[in-house]
């Protein structure tokens, strides 16, 4: 028998029906979490929200530079990105939200703790391998795959009727999710592919068209494998973070519209801003390049799309992310130095790179003359690895 539910409450549509919901239908107390992970919301007024539609209690914590040091720069320091183009914002970040949301439910003795996710999407599942990971004998409760509710007009019909404000609206159904690493966009209009996304959809990044006239540069410092600085002057994660999607986002850096593939088997479109993330991702490549071994790098780089998809697929506690990450953070050792950045009209250039940890010889690399490498010894080398290339032609 049920009596408390810990619901991951986001004050938006999909959760706020959820209290009331979840209360009719198994009557229980729900205890709400909204985690502060930088979406930029008025959170007081959501937790104010969440005890107006129903909630007992509600926790409000700040996770954001938790979010920012312990998942998104170790993900940042595996390069990851999913399917060539997501820097995977959201799927980092239900991982931490559905920890902290077991420790509540230990807190308060809850037997079970439920998410607004639906049972199409990915997000289920990240929670709820968590969930287990965390506390294998918690009940789950997924609203999405037991209400009568078919689609969001009718989330937003039943919000009307027992009068609970929700911001979405049947002109703007479209599924919202920001933290302080991204913003992404799904459903209504976007469920077509073919179609642009509303100009007035976008909130982290200025259209290139009205970016400014003038670049800016930046220098991003990096100290085994993480930043830790912009233009000399050291900040913490969230600081820093923050201040690059302004920045970058002044300059219309970092969108993207794809067609993903879901875990769950279901082709989905998805628009993303990601300003910060994608200077920090292109600007980690640079510093690599300059100090990483190459048969180092050319190995990390070969588990760079089963580390992303173990993020993208809600095994972030799983033993094999945990291994992958102590691989890469050995390597990191070292990836310290600067990189120098040009921001200008969506584009994010790399124009600089140094490192006391630099392995680049500028005696070898250049094509003026000099006495460390001799030229002629390339010539074995050539034949040597041609052997087996030779051999094969020879017996065919």
């Amino acid at each position: 028998m049920l009596s408390k539910v810990v619901l991951a409450y986001s004050g938006g549509l999909d959760t706020s029906v959820a209290i009331k919901w979840l209360k009719e239908k198994y009557k229980v107390e729900i205890i709400a979490f909204c985690a502060d992970i930088g979406q930029g919301e008025d959170l007081d007024r959501i937790k104010e929200k969440a005890l107006m539609t129903g909630a007992s209690k509600v926790y409000v914590e700040d996770l954001r530079e938790e979010f920012v040091k312990d998942y998104i720069f170790p993900m940042l320091r595996a390069n990851a990105v999913y399917e060539g183009f997501y820097l995977l914002g959201t799927s980092i970040a239900r991982p931490l939200i559905a920890k902290k949301q077991i420790e509540i439910a230990e807190k308060e003795k809850a037997e079970a703790v439920a998410h607004g996710a639906t049972g199409k999407g990915n997000d289920q599942v990240r929670f709820e391998l968590t969930y287990y990971a965390f506390k294998p004998e918690i009940k789950v409760i997924a609203p999405w795959r037991e209400w009568p509710f078919k689609s969001r007009s009718d989330l937003i019909e039943y919000a009307r009727k027992h009068k609970i404000y929700v911001t979405a609206t049947r002109e703007k159904p479209y599924s919202v999710d920001r933290n302080l690493f991204h913003i992404s966009y799904e459903g209504g209009v976007l469920e077509d592919p073919w179609e642009e996304p509303p100009q007035d959809m976008y909130t982290m990044i200025t259209p290139p068209e009205k970016t400014p006239d003038k670049p800016v540069y930046i220098d991003i410092s990096y100290k085994n494998g993480d930043p830790v600085g912009i233009n000399n002057k050291r900040m913490f994660p969230a600081k820093l973070l923050a201040k690059l999607n302004s920045l970058a986002g002044q300059h219309g850096i970092g969108r993207v519209d794809l067609v993903e593939n879901r875990y769950v088997g279901i082709k989905s479109r998805g628009v993303y801003e990601t300003p910060g993330g994608t200077v920090l991702h292109k600007s980690h490549m640079a510093i690599e390049s300059l100090v990483l071994d190459r048969e180092i790098m050319h190995i990390r780089d070969s588990l760079i799309t089963r580390y992303s998809e173990l993020v993208y697929y809600g095994y972030w506690f799983s033993p094999e992310r945990v291994a992958l990450q102590k691989f890469i953070d050995y390597i990191q050792k070292g990836v310290t130095g600067t990189v120098r950045i040009k921001l200008y009209k969506g584009n994010c250039y790399i124009i600089g790179r140094k490192s006391p940890n630099s392995l680049y010889q500028p005696e070898l690399a250049t094509f003026e003359g000099e006495e460390v490498y001799n030229q002629k010894d390339a010539e074995g080398f050539i034949k040597l690895n041609a052997l087996r290339l030779k051999l094969r032609k020879l017996k065919s």
